[in-house]
């Protein structure tokens, strides 16, 4: 049963990517604030009649994205982007039955024992923190500012990762337990090595939840410098100083470029690392995928920002992080 119950985790795992990337997709087009309420039961029924529309739009109507951004908007422009942010939470939904109906059912046929109980009950209360966080990142752009906070929407980034992270872990312990020796020393050092990268990638990650909630993007469009200069002159330009790493557009895109070459430099020593040691092929195999999908990551990022970034293109970047963040974790599994 346990490899029924990786496979369903796996399954999880792959909607909370497809999640992921609708989200992106949701804040690149504006998206996001189109539904001003937080139905988790009723809100499931899309409008039906022309009638339940224009109530929606009306609703819309009071909020400051249409009054200071899209005012004039028609009922066709709301449709377009209500329907993004209707799947994202339509999606949202599908997770938490695609999580919980399962998890009753291996629970009434006893295939898990309390200790994956307790991770899977974890997971599980993750999720529902996830849905308010996400509610309480919509709340801060329908007062008075016409965009979610850059804090919310980092967080909300965040903690979707965490739990993928958290499911695709366990998916690979039940599907290859470690066979390792830790009695090699090289071996133990490798392992952290790739601990670090691990929480390099996702502070990249974080980063650029940050730079997506300012739209750091839309500025510096140009690379490998910034408008002409390694290190912007208007960095810390904000007082107090350390609200230039939160809301200054320089530092935060220069701090998530910053993180990118530590890692364009940091992975092709640990890949060489890696081949210099007695590893089984799937190890090899997680090295060399790490490599690559940083490399298509930088590129992605890179085509985004030089483009002034294009949906496409864009939530593919989004994507990418989250499949660099897959191969990390990965490799974690191999040399643990």
């Amino acid at each position: 049963m346990q490899k029924s119950i990786a496979i369903w985790l796996l399954a999880c795992c792959a909607l909370v990517f497809a999640m992921v990337v609708v989200g992106g997709v949701t804040r690149l087009t504006h998206s996001g604030l189109s539904i001003v309420e937080w139905q988790p039961i009723v809100g499931t029924i899309p409008p039906l009649s022309q009638s339940d529309w224009e109530i929606l739009f009306e609703k819309y109507h009071q909020t400051p994205q249409y009054q200071k951004v899209n005012l004039g908007m028609s009922l066709d422009e709301f449709k377009g982007i209500f329907w993004w942010e209707y799947f994202h939470r339509l999606l949202g939904r599908v997770i938490g039955l695609a999580f919980f109906i399962p998890f009753v059912y291996f629970l009434a046929r006893k295939g898990i024992d309390r200790r994956l109980g307790l991770k899977l009950t974890g997971i599980f209360v993750l999720g529902g923190l996830q849905g308010a966080m996400g509610w309480y990142m919509v709340k801060s752009g329908l007062v008075d500012n016409p965009h979610v906070s850059q804090y919310r929407l980092t967080a909300h980034l965040g903690l979707a990762f965490i739990i993928y992270a958290a499911m695709f872990r366990v998916a690979l312990g039940l599907l290859f337990p470690a066979d390792i020796s830790h009695g090699n020393i090289r071996l133990r050092s490798l392992h952290r090595f790739s601990l670090g990268l691990t929480t390099l990638i996702f502070l990249m990650v974080l980063s650029g939840g940050f730079v997506a909630g300012i739209h750091a993007g839309m500025a510096y469009n140009t690379f490998p410098l910034m408008n002409g200069h390694i290190i912007p002159p208007e960095i810390f330009m904000l007082e107090p100083w350390y609200r230039n790493f939160f809301d200054n557009m320089a530092t935060v895109q220069f701090d998530h470029r910053l993180i990118a070459w530590t890692l364009a430099i940091l992975v092709p020593i640990f890949w060489f690392k890696s081949r210099n040691l007695p590893l089984p092929g799937s190890a090899h195999l997680a090295c060399n995928m790490l490599l690559i999908m940083l490399m298509v990551q930088v590129s992605l990022g890179i085509a985004t920002l030089l483009l002034v970034v294009p949906l496409p293109l864009a939530a593919a970047h989004q994507a990418g992080a989250l499949l660099l963040f897959t191969a990390a974790l990965w490799v974690n599994h191999q040399l643990r």
